[in-house]
């Protein structure tokens, strides 16, 4: 199930506001697909990244994937414990598996995102 109280972008990130934080992470689909997560490369804190530019990497058993950044902003916080624990993100993708948090977020960005039924539509096509 995709939780509806975020934003979705194709490549499978989601985004969540809490107050003027967005929360990032992958999706469930995404941590499916790439199977056991071994390592997560985490954008550095302080670095500004550009929507739809990539932010990081995550390294399964099976392969790498880019990171991409679902809107602008300032990176805030990384989640430190994906360093020693990376298989949090096949165990609560939508919880204690977020990625980063960013500040600076432009709302007409967010707004913009695709909705959980859009998003599950994408996947759909995509299968």
């Amino acid at each position: 199930m995709t939780p509806e109280d975020r934003k979705y972008v194709k490549s499978h990130e989601w985004i969540k506001m809490e107050n003027e934080t967005a929360v990032v992470g992958i999706t469930d689909h995404a941590q499916e697909a790439l199977g056991d997560i071994t390592f997560v490369e985490l954008p550095a804190t302080g670095e500004t990244i550009e929507q739809g530019h990539e932010c990081g990497v995550i390294e399964s058993v099976k392969a790498a994937s880019d990171i991409y950044a679902p809107v602008t902003g300032e990176v805030a916080e990384v989640n430190t414990e994906l360093e020693t624990k990376p298989e949090i993100i096949n165990e609560d993708p939508y919880g204690k598996g977020w990625i980063f948090k960013m500040t600076g977020v432009p709302a007409e960005q967010y707004e913009d995102l695709l909705d959980s039924a859009e998003y599950e539509h994408t996947i759909d096509e995509d299968d």
